[in-house]
């Protein structure tokens, strides 16, 4: 449907809805075309007063469409209006709904609108991360850094993840800010970074060289580098902390892993108990392992390639350091099959001991567990980032020790042209951000990347004070 360019008088709008080939769905219609085309407000508006006074009222999806098209267009008085209209017809509205009120009055000299209306959203659900991102640019853009600050912590304490984005904007905004306060608070950003390991992009990170090279009487100077192997920064001479976890931290770290996830509520969803204690028995008896493999995770490497060859290539690759092997499977891989040949399984199992699950078990508490009772040494490998366990990890040490062993232990398989795959290699210092109060050291990534990656970036911006 082609929206008029001009406001329609009503016998117009009835001949139109009558050559349309399903009338009833006529205005629905005709509203999704007018945002698509960007019409004009009053061409919308004339369908809208054409449909109260033929139906009494506007239905409340009518009221939705409408509103996207003033958010569209930045139509603050109309978007105020169709608020109030809102509010006295309907209860509660959807989050959609509040949503898009949100965006569009954040945008404005109303913002503080905005606000309201994320009160009254956290009666009833809560709000959704584009709703606070929204609040917390708009009082960034009005200087009140204090309250954008508020909002973020509000934020984190019910578990709503910021975009980049928004962390981004709390440096730019606070360029040249005086302050402890303010400074305080941005540090704070920076070690949720370090807290998360979050790497952030180049612009970000310019955003942050340049927020503290602003700070007043502050002399910061920021400069980009690569850490050599040994962990020291080439610029302020700095030693990076250590990648490994002390005997302490490590046994620390084993027993939590141990009790929190694999004896937690969350692994025996999948798994039975008895399947759990046989694999344990399993895992005693062969002690220790130097790699554990998660086999299926694994053999979906390369998707033109049979399951099986993808990972009897990991298994080959990984076997040539004489190095012993566990390859986590299911029963599935037992049954001939397409993805699954007999001869290469064979093949596969002279070279490493395999464990086959029941196919709906979960693996990463297997992994875990293998590695873990194995020693400080043993690696493992897949590509799954293991986020579900930190949250049953109840404390922030034991998540930090968790993530930093991870960074160290973790083996990522990368596509290769060749039948053999590349290795990250572990680094003896640890790659997240650190500071020792008069140095920071940030490592990025050249591109922002929306998903999370293994692949532990090798430039990093350090700042000093000068």
């Amino acid at each position: 449907v082609q929206p008029p360019e001009k406001p329609l008088q009503a016998e117009e709008w009835n001949k139109l809805r009558e050559d349309f080939q399903s009338p009833e769905i006529f205005e629905e219609v005709m509203l999704n075309s007018m945002i698509r085309c960007n019409s004009p407000i009053d061409v919308a508006k004339s369908l809208l007063t054409h449909l109260a006074k033929r139906n009494g009222d506007i239905a409340y999806n009518m009221l939705v469409k409408y509103l996207t098209l003033c958010v569209q267009q930045g139509q603050v008085s109309e978007i105020c209006d169709v608020y109030d209209i809102m509010k006295a017809r309907f209860k509660i509205l959807e989050s959609g709904a509040y949503s898009l009120l949100i965006r569009g009055l954040s945008n404005s000299d109303q913002w503080r609108m905005a606000l309201t209306v994320l009160e009254e959203v956290k009666k009833i659900m809560i709000p959704s991360r584009t709703c606070y991102e929204a609040c917390i640019k708009a009082a960034c853009c009005h200087q009140e850094m204090k309250l954008a600050f508020e909002l973020y912590s509000e934020m984190l304490a019910k578990d709503v993840v910021p975009t980049l984005h928004v962390l981004q904007s709390f440096f730019d905004f606070s360029r040249g800010m005086k302050g402890a306060e303010l400074q305080k608070e941005l540090f704070g950003v920076l070690l949720y970074l370090r807290e998360n390991q979050i790497y952030p992009h180049r612009t970000f990170m310019r955003s942050i060289k340049l927020w503290f090279e602003s700070l007043p009487g502050g002399n910061w100077r920021g400069r980009l580098t690569k850490i050599k192997d040994s962990g020291q920064c080439p610029v302020c001479n700095h030693q990076l902390e250590d990648s490994n976890l002390t005997e302490e931290e490590y046994s620390h770290l084993s027993e939590r892993i141990i009790k929190d996830v694999i004896h937690g509520t969350d692994t025996f969803r999948k798994t039975s108990p008895q399947e759990l204690e046989a694999f344990q028995t399993f895992v005693e008896n062969r002690l220790p392992f130097d790699i554990v493999i998660d086999g299926l995770n694994v053999s979906h490497i390369k998707s033109r390639k049979m399951q099986c060859e993808n990972l009897f290539d990991a298994v080959n690759c990984l076997a040539k350091e004489n190095a012993r092997l566990l390859v986590l499977g299911r029963k599935h891989m037992l049954t001939n099959s397409s993805n699954w040949k007999r001869e290469t399984m064979k093949e596969m199992q002279s070279k490493a001991d395999f464990f086959f699950a029941e196919n709906i078990s979960e693996d990463d508490p297997f992994l875990l567990y293998a590695t873990l009772r194995s020693g400080k040494h043993c690696r493992f490998v897949s590509r799954d980032f293991l986020r579900d366990h930190k949250a049953c990890l109840s404390d922030s040490v034991t998540r930090h020790l968790f993530r930093k062993w991870q960074r160290g232990h973790q083996i990522v398989l990368k596509k290769m042209f060749s039948l053999c795959f590349s290795q990250q290699p572990a680094f003896r210092y640890d790659c997240v951000v650190q500071t020792t109060g008069d140095t920071w050291h940030i490592p990025y990534k050249d591109v922002f990347e929306e998903k999370y990656s293994y692949e532990i970036p090798r430039k990093w911006l350090c700042i000093h004070q000068k």
